[in-house]
């Protein structure tokens, strides 16, 4: 994948790439409800866009507590290693940078063998977030 470029931004400086594509992908793809997508703490995380041929194509965050999520990429750019290559980014940012110990996510039952590439280990049980069957999992740094 030529010209792609996985970077590190700022919600106030981003804030509407990276509301594309969540929107994109969240609500309009997978009905997630709006008001369940948008919250206060997205000024507070460290977010990642990526931008192949002059577009946006997709996004994660990582939050103080090392939660990972938001992770999107528009549907023409999956399977393509976009989302490895922002979950490599975003651990190597969560254990250099912010000095954490471990991540974890509520993973969507359809990615659990992504994640578990990584590592992730499966916690608790599956449980309904906006409609959606999810599973946390968590890795050691």
């Amino acid at each position: 994948m030529n010209e792609l470029d996985v970077m590190q931004v700022s919600w106030m400086d981003m804030e509407p790439h990276l509301r594309d594509i969540r929107t994109r992908v969240f609500i309009e793809e997978q009905n997630v409800p709006e008001e369940l997508e948008w919250e206060d703490n997205d000024i507070d995380c460290v977010h990642l866009l990526v931008k192949k041929d002059n577009k946006y194509i997709a996004t994660a965050r990582l939050l103080p507590n090392g939660q990972i999520g938001r992770m999107a990429v528009l549907r023409p750019y999956r399977k393509l290693g976009v989302g490895s290559m922002m979950l490599q980014k975003l651990l190597a940012i969560a254990a250099e940078k912010m000095q954490l110990h471990n991540v974890f996510l509520n993973a969507q039952i359809n990615a659990m063998d992504f994640y578990s590439k990584f590592d992730f280990q499966e916690q608790g049980e599956i449980f309904d977030d906006a409609g959606i069957p999810h599973i946390r999992m968590k890795k050691s740094l």
